[in-house]
């Protein structure tokens, strides 16, 4: 990846984001549709009891449908909706943010599609992917409910007010993206610890060091992103309207306590079978040690 231009991104011109602007709508309606298909005609007819078995069928209502939630999310390569995401994005995330392309340059030599299309596409799959979490799971945390649903205004804020060239459109869009790229690859460790947690639930070693590999990913990913994305806020500080100026730090600080309050939750699971490894191993020296006094 190129390094970080300061001028193209003080420069960022002002332009619409994409033709497909005009047509969230109807995309963020193909996304759902998407996605109750995987749901009902793949993952709950047949895939998950397949691979897991009863270790899937004996789950009550609520951890099924979390866990359905993060195989979708972005467990499972064959049905990740965030896998999906980042293999379309990952080009024109670079050449737009951290290159010096714009959102009307060609995806491809010659093509009609733009990265700005691919960028309006990814985005709305990732607006649909919060939405459909809020709608199907029947218990999620007040912290993760925030989050999801500024991202979803924010990001949709962002493209409306980009079809009449609003001042502050095409660099909101551009901190959406940045936003939207940490969200994607932290978030891919603790679906899997997540499921993990449900299909080995007595590997207490295995899940001890998948939890604290999720804190610590979780925690250095929400400050990392917390230095790029204010570094671009800061960036385009001149540029920048006073709605945004006020509005863009509080978004960020409800981002980051969700991730936050996430990392926290893995910290206690981590230490939760840290103790339970430690209690079974005060239990056997016990054990061994009544034996060698009984010979």
């Amino acid at each position: 990846m190129p390094p970080l231009d300061d001028d193209h991104i003080r420069k960022f011109p002002l332009t619409s984001i994409s033709m497909l602007s005009s047509y969230t709508g109807l995309i963020l309606s193909v996304v759902f549709l998407v996605l109750f298909l995987i749901k009902f005609y793949i993952l709950e007819l047949f895939l998950l009891q397949k691979i897991y078995g009863t270790k899937y069928t004996e789950l009550d209502e609520v951890n099924r449908r979390g866990f359905v939630n993060h195989h979708i999310a972005g467990a499972k390569p064959s049905t990740s909706l965030k896998i999906t995401i980042l293999i379309l994005a990952v080009y024109p995330f670079g050449a737009v943010v951290f290159g010096t392309a714009g959102f009307h340059t060609p995806f491809a030599q010659g093509s009609t599609v733009t990265l700005g299309d691919m960028l309006i596409v990814v985005a709305q799959m990732l607006v649909g992917g919060f939405l459909f979490e809020l709608i199907y799971r029947t218990k999620i945390s007040p912290i993760s409910v925030v989050h999801h649903m500024a991202s979803t205004l924010i990001a949709q804020a962002a493209i409306t007010i980009s079809v009449s060239r609003n001042q502050d459109s095409s660099i909101e869009f551009l901190l959406c993206l940045v936003w939207g790229a940490f969200d994607i690859i932290c978030e891919f460790l603790p679906h899997v610890t997540i499921i993990a947690y449900r299909v080995y639930p007595d590997s207490h070693r295995f899940l001890a060091t998948i939890f604290r590999a999720a804190c610590i990913t979780t925690f250095i990913g929400t400050v990392s992103e917390t230095v790029v994305a204010m570094y671009f806020f800061g960036q385009l500080w001149e540029r920048w309207t006073l709605p945004f100026k006020i509005l863009t730090p509080v978004l960020h600080v409800a981002f980051s306590a969700a991730q936050f309050h996430g990392t926290r939750i893995f910290f206690r699971l981590w230490r939760k079978q840290e103790g339970i490894i430690h209690n079974f191993n005060e239990k056997q020296a016990g054990i061994d040690h009544s034996h060698n006094d009984n010979n």
